[in-house]
């Protein structure tokens, strides 16, 4: 929320406090209020265009400016008819109504603030959309329709890259009603949100060759909602493949410009999902797979990133559903040095298969998320098979969702809030500090920049407990 919104919506509801409250009071504010609300509400919808957040406000501050108009044309008192003392009564209590959805239009900011990247390096950004003429897209009817696979890249860039910032989301003027459950309205500002990366800026000059980690987001997530934490990993000196997966993905651009949204094809034999979640891991490990043959290419990354990749050192790395599809992609793929499931539920016969390379897993609070049986018994039964290094790091006070950007899409005072029902007192900004200073640790090793210490990386943050396990 910028200072202009917070003024606004501070002022709006004082103001309508105030006539409510008292008829004196408010004939003493009203010379101030009347010009300048008014004009506050002229100056944001020039200086940051319109937004849905907005409307509860405006309403609420053009009631309680009529109110003030009506009071002082029938000022209330014993003298006055019982008539117009109900009228005028019903009139304070509609503007007192009209307070509760203005001040919870705030919750939700409009402009959620992502915080700059903590690492040593600038970030630059480019997107690639891919088709795989290989693999049939089995979400659509068609059976001409050929599997498209989304690649944002997020890599230490030229310490003098200067340019736009990145889009946060695909298709932000042609977006669903809902993405992943927020409505389309309430993202209108999502194009002013600062992702702190440089769209297309030139390849720092500093390494010759750049480890590469695949990201892989959680189940119906699109890439953007991990900006945060992938930007700030980049920054450490990584290129992050942000992978979305189209039409599970919330919203995804395909290469012909097509948006997709999700198409989930349940079973009616399979009331659990078990078997559903097990065959989309499949086609995110096939998907995984594929950007690594893409890498093989040459000048497929395109002028800028060709030739700056260290194809021979990749990791996996995933939240939630990514996180399985991490560890299936280490299981299925030679390639890959390494793969960390930051929260995620296994699926199938994964939780059977003996990892021969190291794997972390990044747990929030079980006291806050509730883990599944199947969650912790599938992950302890994998390390337990592992015959290479295995980790496993519980960080308390952060939920399920503290990994993502989600808990900046609120105010601080809903966030706040939400975290004395579901957890995440810990906030996004430490827990993502934390999986990203554990994360660069387990990396550095099997990513070939020598020996890393995940434990001491823990060991400087409070109430992070665990460590090597295997």
């Amino acid at each position: 929320m910028s200072i202009i919104d917070a003024l606004l919506a501070l002022g709006g509801v004082a103001f309508a406090v105030s006539v409510i409250a008292s008829g004196r009071i408010a004939r003493r504010v009203a010379p101030v209020a009347l010009p300048v609300l008014p004009a506050g509400c002229g100056a944001q919808w020039l200086l940051e265009g319109f937004y849905g957040q907005s409307v509860p406000t405006y309403v609420l501050i053009a009631a309680a400016s009529g109110l003030v108009v009506a009071q002082a044309k029938w000022p209330g008192g014993p003298g006055v008819g019982r008539p117009r003392r109900v009228a005028m009564a019903l009139a304070r209590g509609g503007v007192g109504l009209l307070v509760v959805p203005a001040v919870f239009a705030w919750m939700v900011v409009p402009v959620p603030h992502l915080p700059r990247p903590t690492g040593p390096y600038t970030v630059g950004t480019e997107v690639f959309r891919w088709v795989d003429p290989d693999r049939p897209e089995e979400a659509t009817n068609s059976a001409e329709d050929r599997r498209n696979v989304v690649v944002q890249a997020w890599y230490p860039a030229d310490p003098a890259a200067r340019g736009p910032s990145s889009e946060y989301l695909d298709g932000l003027d042609r977006l669903p009603s809902s993405v992943s459950m927020l409505p389309r309205f309430l993202m209108h500002g999502y194009d002013r949100i600062d992702t702190h990366a440089v769209r297309e800026a030139p390849v720092s000059p500093e390494r010759a060759r750049w480890p590469v980690v695949l990201f892989s987001p959680g189940y119906g997530a699109p890439r953007g909602f991990y900006t945060g934490l992938i930007a700030d990993l980049a920054s450490r000196g990584f290129v992050v493949l942000a992978v979305d997966h189209p039409y599970e993905a919330a919203v995804t651009e395909l290469a012909d410009g097509t948006i997709a949204t999700p198409r989930q094809r349940f079973l009616d034999d399979d009331p659990d999902q078990f078997r559903y979640m097990a065959g989309q891991l499949d086609v995110r490990a096939a998907d995984l797979r594929f950007v690594v043959d893409q890498l093989a290419r040459p000048g497929v990354l395109g002028p800028r990133l060709s030739g700056h990749l260290d194809t021979e050192h990749i990791a996996a790395v995933g939240h939630s559903f990514g996180g399985a599809a991490a560890a299936a992609a280490l299981a299925g793929d030679p390639r890959l040095r390494a793969a960390a499931n930051i929260d995620g539920t296994l699926y199938g016969t994964l939780p059977q298969r003996s990892l021969s390379k190291p794997f972390l897993l990044i747990e929030s609070d079980h006291s806050e998320t509730g883990h599944s049986d199947q969650f912790l018994n599938g992950n302890g039964e994998l390390l337990d098979r592992m015959t290479a290094p295995g980790y496993r790091y519980e960080i308390a006070e952060a939920n399920h969702y503290s990994f993502t950007d989600a808990p900046r899409f609120l105010a601080d005072p809903a966030r706040f809030l939400v975290a004395q029902f579901i957890g995440g007192e810990r906030g996004p900004r430490h827990t993502q500090r934390a999986t990203n200073d554990i994360l660069a640790a387990f990396l550095q090793e099997p990513l070939g920049a020598g020996p890393g210490d995940p434990d001491g990386a823990a060991a400087r943050h409070r109430d992070i407990h665990g460590g090597r396990v295997h």
